[in-house]
């Protein structure tokens, strides 16, 4: 009987894994379709401005910074996970097919506001629902949320194709159907409740008197925000210097491609080097190519290097959540990640990208490049100064013992 029991329960747990891994692979399959290739569409088919362009692709940054926690509120007070993910899902899907019709400017911008309320929501709770999951059946996070970087590296290529032979019009579907899919997937996702509330008033004044927390979220800001925005502008670098869509395509298939590897390596080299060398390593490397890309490469060397993406990406988020929660006190680890999330990676990714249209309408798509890569070297800056303010601690931690 027992033997049947646990059978049985294993049975349960593969076919939830197959559903939650289905979940983030459809849904960042959508997102892959149409965020890289989103400028490119504004620019060729609609004619905006750099800085238009900017500006609307800026928007979700910000929207998200006050839509998350909205989002969050609801789904502890009503405690239906999967009721909000499936209906913000299913809004989402509509207002990508109503996005493929607008054209005007500032139609464009309420449209993209409106479709970033609702999406905003999608991956918290989809991560909600994950965690509890994994943490009852002692699973792995990591196993499941890493087919949303498989379905996002296979979107590009696919939609950017399929741009190629139809209309550029044609990446909004690819959204849209995309997340219907996902949206009946997640009635099979197990009912698990959402995760712990954050009270984020309860834990910014203790957070914002940590000088090594302030510094690590400017230093976050400086550094993932031009990664962030890499998303938006790279498909514009590589067509401007005579790439196609499909290389474009190509070009995001092998950089989120090569995440995943580096994702699963990050706690070994955590536990060898240490975070903050980790962080520094992921920001130096990032900056290296930011600085390549100003100088006009070749379309070939393009493609080798955004084989770093693995490296800049796939070590930094998960170093960074962890030195998160390792220097920030437990009773507010949950609201040190929420700042962390809405501060270093929002606002990062907002500045980068509205600033990058203005400087790109300015001076082109290469200048943009430059500006991360100085933006970049601030952040390593930061990360060695708060490296010299923990050797100075253990030091003097040494002398008084």
């Amino acid at each position: 009987m027992e033997a049947i029991l646990r059978q049985t329960k294993s049975s349960q747990e593969k076919r939830s894994n197959v559903t939650f891994s289905l979940v983030y692979f459809f849904f960042f399959f959508g997102l892959g379709s149409l965020t890289p290739l989103l400028s490119v569409y504004l620019k060729g088919d609609i004619g905006l401005t750099g800085t238009q362009i900017g500006m609307i692709m800026s928007i979700t940054p910000v929207v998200m910074i006050i839509a998350q926690p909205m989002w969050g509120m609801l789904t502890d007070y009503t405690q239906k996970p999967r009721i909000i993910l499936s209906f913000t899902l299913i809004i989402s899907a509509i207002i990508g097919i109503i996005y493929s019709s607008v054209s005007s400017y500032l139609a464009l911008i309420l449209v993209a506001a409106i479709l970033s309320f609702f999406q905003s929501s999608i991956i918290p709770i989809a991560d909600s629902l994950t965690i509890s999951y994994v943490q009852k059946v002692k699973g792995n996070y990591g196993a499941l949320r890493l087919w949303g970087a498989v379905g996002f590296a296979i979107a590009v290529l696919f939609a950017g194709r399929l741009s190629e032979m139809f209309t550029m019009s044609v990446i909004f579907y690819c959204y849209s159907v995309m997340l219907f899919i996902t949206a009946l997937l997640t009635w099979k996702m197990p009912g698990e409740r959402s995760s712990v509330q954050v009270d984020l008033k309860k834990g910014i004044n203790t957070l914002m008197k940590m000088p090594k927390f302030v510094l690590f979220l400017l230093a976050t800001f400086m550094i993932f925000g031009p990664i962030s925005a890499n998303n938006v502008y790279f498909g514009l670098l590589i067509t401007d210097i005579g790439g196609t869509l499909t290389g474009v395509g190509i070009a995001f298939l092998l950089g989120a491609g090569s995440e995943a590897p580096f994702m699963k390596v990050a706690g070994n080299w955590i536990e060898r080097l240490g975070m903050l060398k980790v962080l520094g390593l992921a920001g130096l490397v990032s900056g290296l190519r930011w600085v390549l890309y100003f100088f006009d490469p070749s379309l070939t060397l393009i493609y080798i290097t955004t084989i770093a993406q693995g490296i800049s990406v796939g070590l930094f988020i998960p170093a960074a959540l962890q030195y998160v929660r390792d220097i920030s006190p437990k009773s507010v680890n949950a609201t040190a990640v929420s700042l962390y999330a809405a501060i270093g990676n929002g606002l990062g990714s907002w500045f980068c990208t509205y600033v990058g249209g203005i400087i790109f309408d300015l001076s082109g798509i290469l200048t943009v490049y430059l500006f991360f890569s100085l933006i970049t070297g601030i952040g390593l800056v930061i990360l060695f100064v708060i490296n010299f303010i923990d050797k100075k601690k253990k030091v003097m931690a040494t002398q008084t013992t």
